[in-house]
């Protein structure tokens, strides 16, 4: 009775114990130079930091499309959670070994016509949210990440072959260029290097209406969707 009355004291105790971002423990065998931080702390911060990245990476989506993409960002966080991104990408793709199967479907280069969109370029701009970090710890070392979450819009220039799709008739050089409005997404993780350099992966999406290869009686337009994911390196100001 006297032992759980002892582990109900010490729970309670634990329970009114709060660890604060600004906490740290002090611990006197340690060299007098060395702060030991509780887990909430934030070695770096993004907060009234401007910062730039370029990066490379390549389209996810598209079935008929292989393409990469270069991109460059610029942004600000104006609170530790919360910050601006803007991002411009230069895409460049072309039909894949799949769109020239389709086509080749009856063995005599005379198949279907696959309706591809070829992404160009995209510009954006979006709120971001950080609300997570972690700390990994590796090989003796400690490597401090950030999770970041974006949501926006952005303008998107693509080449489609819908008059090729519509004539009937395989010609891979009817094509049409276009211009859609769309919601913008990015996830990111942000590996620290230092306080001016870190390494960033990020997977940004694009959702826009556009029109299909019309058929006859078809005349709504549909929902597509780029994705690209791509590695950068980012400089902090």
């Amino acid at each position: 009775m006297i032992r759980m009355i002892f582990v109900l004291f010490l729970t309670f105790l634990t329970m009114k114990t709060f660890a604060a971002e600004t906490d740290l423990y002090n611990f006197s065998w340690l060299d007098k130079d060395k702060e030991i931080y509780v887990l909430q702390n934030r070695k770096f911060k993004k907060v009234n930091r401007f910062y730039v990245s370029g990066g490379f990476g390549k389209t996810l989506s598209g079935a008929f499309v292989d393409s990469t993409s270069l991109q460059l960002r610029a942004g600000y966080f104006f609170h530790e959670e919360w910050g601006a991104e803007f991002i411009y990408a230069s895409n460049s793709g072309e039909e894949n070994d799949t769109a020239a199967s389709v086509r080749n479907s009856n063995g005599g280069g005379s198949g279907s016509i696959p309706f591809r969109r070829i992404v160009n370029d995209y510009i954006g701009a979006m709120a971001l949210w950080s609300p997570f970090y972690s700390k990994i710890n590796t090989f003796n070392s400690i490597v401090y990440v950030d999770w970041i979450f974006g949501l926006g819009f952005a303008k998107l220039n693509e080449t489609n072959n819908g008059p090729e799709v519509r004539a009937g008739s395989p010609n891979p050089g009817l094509t049409v260029d276009e211009s859609h409005t769309g919601l913008m997404w990015n996830v990111s993780s942000k590996f620290y290097v230092n306080t001016s350099w870190s390494v960033r992966a990020d997977i940004n999406g694009i959702l826009y209406q556009a029109a299909p290869a019309r058929e006859a009686g078809s005349e709504s337009d549909q929902l597509y969707s780029n994705i690209d994911l791509t590695f950068s390196v980012q400089f902090d100001i």
